[in-house]
This record gives structure tokens, C-alpha cells and sequence, in this order.
């Protein structure tokens, strides 16, 4: 009986672990954005952004603008979508010329990262404006 409890946590260990590895962890996310956008109610300009885990839980994220010498957290949830991610990718809701920095996700997981609405993206919501959605690819570098 001892043995057969013993498999059980090993076995549970082991799936802990092979699902915090296709999270972000200590992985950082690369993309080049063409547009300006906003994420944690702050509009920042185009450029080359850099994602991280900034909490082991993954609950919050740095995301940085070298050039622009930038740095921002945002809080997010995670959610399982049913689909496995074939790319890493950040993914905005865009009403009319404004984005808004939604999700992000990553390759070979079922994992996203929804970031919170703005002030201003809740405002939009509320009034029904309509939105798409932008997807752009990432690396992971």
C-alpha cells in the first residue's frame, strides 16, 4: 500500500511539473508590434516587446520596451482553451484604430494569459462597440 501511494505522488509530481513547463516560466516572449497599444491603462508606442513571468504563479507579467526603455505589469488570469497553441503569440482586442493588449499565448500549451481590461477597453465594452481581434506571432527567445 505504501509503494502504490508512493507512484501516485511521483506520478503527480511529474504532471505538476510537465504542466509548469509549457507555461511562460522563466521563458521571455519576443514580439515586434506595429502599433501603439494599451496594456495596464498606460498607451505605449510600436516596437519590440519583451513578455516574462514575473511571479511564479504567472499571475503577473512584465512586459518591456527596450528601446523605449519601458516596463510595465499587468495582472492576468489563467485560462485552458481547447486547442494546443501551435505559436507563441500575443493576441489584441482592437476596436476601430485602438488595441488593447488581451491575451497571450504559448506555443505547445492549452495555457493563455488574459490580461485585465483597461478603463478605457471596459468603457468600449460596455457601450457595445464592436471588436476583432489581432493576432501576432511571437518567439521565444
Amino acid at each position: 500500500m505504501k509503494h502504490a501511494s508512493l507512484v501516485v505522488i511521483l506520478a503527480m509530481v511529474a504532471l505538476t511539473g510537465m504542466a509548469a513547463a509549457q507555461t511562460l516560466g522563466g521563458s521571455t516572449i519576443v514580439a515586434k508590434v506595429p502599433f501603439e497599444f494599451v496594456v495596464a491603462n498606460k498607451i505605449v508606442p510600436a516596437g519590440e516587446y519583451r513578455v516574462q513571468a514575473s511571479s511564479m504563479d504567472g499571475r503577473s507579467l512584465l512586459i518591456r520596451n527596450v528601446g523605449a526603455k519601458l516596463g510595465l505589469f499587468s495582472s492576468t488570469s489563467k485560462t485552458e482553451n481547447n486547442e494546443i497553441a501551435s505559436n507563441y503569440a500575443l493576441v489584441f482586442a482592437r476596436y476601430g484604430n485602438s488595441y488593447f493588449l488581451s491575451e497571450i499565448k504559448v506555443e505547445g500549451s492549452n495555457i493563455i494569459y488574459q490580461l485585465l481590461p483597461s478603463k478605457a477597453e471596459a468603457e468600449l465594452r460596455a457601450h457595445n462597440e464592436p471588436a476583432s481581434a489581432e493576432t501576432l506571432l511571437a518567439a521565444r527567445e
